[in-house]
């Protein structure tokens, strides 16, 4: 009789613990595929970690000069990618002039390229503040290593670098600004590489 009470008091428990266990070898096990690597017979995940910046705390004088840090973040993030645009059109727009056969064609390309650049980025340029135009002319100086200038004189010629740097300076602007991110431009750099890296 105390056998059977045994029995019967246990079953229930070792039933529901089957079905939990049957429950668990049927659970999915999410997770991540990576690359792995075979290393003396074992498979190995292999994963390149990015970079992590880390730079000393700042520490804000004043709320104006905190401010200025948090406008600056907020310019960065929105001319940084347009520098890098400009970076990759000068880029294709040079290795496709090596590949013209002569002067007549490269002209004639380089107006084709103007026309369109002025089509796209035109209502683009229209919606950047003073501050921010200036921060994109230093910016496109760290992403080429040439100033705007310079690359406006090497594509369009003399006349028009002359004509475009004219027109900046009457907005108290200068195409000829170059980056120094050692020295005026460190919080810059600091701020774009942030964000280039995704910590801002």
């Amino acid at each position: 009789m105390k056998r059977w009470l045994y029995i019967l008091f246990f079953l229930p428990f070792a039933l529901a613990f089957k079905a939990y266990g049957q429950e668990q070898l049927h659970t999915e096990i999410k997770g991540y595929k990576v690359p792995a690597i075979i290393y003396n017979g074992d498979t190995i995940p292999h994963i390149t970690l990015r970079l992590v910046y880390v730079y000393p705390e700042l520490k804000f004088k004043n709320k104006r000069q905190e401010r200025y840090y948090y406008k600056l973040v907020r310019d960065v993030k929105k001319t940084l990618p347009l520098a890098k645009e400009v970076r990759n059109a000068v880029i294709e727009t040079y290795e496709y002039l090596e590949t013209l056969p002569d002067e007549e064609a490269k002209q004639k390309h380089i107006k084709a390229v103007e026309k369109g650049l002025k089509k796209q980025y035109t209502p683009r340029m229209k919606k950047l503040t003073f501050s921010q135009g200036k921060l994109l002319i230093k910016l496109v100086d760290r992403e080429c290593n040439q100033s705007s200038f310079q690359l406006v004189r090497a594509f369009m010629g003399p006349f028009k670098a002359g004509f475009y740097q004219t027109f900046a300076a009457l907005f108290g602007a200068s195409l000829k600004k170059e980056y120094h991110p050692d020295d005026e431009d460190k919080m810059i750099e600091r701020v774009a590489t942030l964000v280039e890296n995704g910590q801002l």
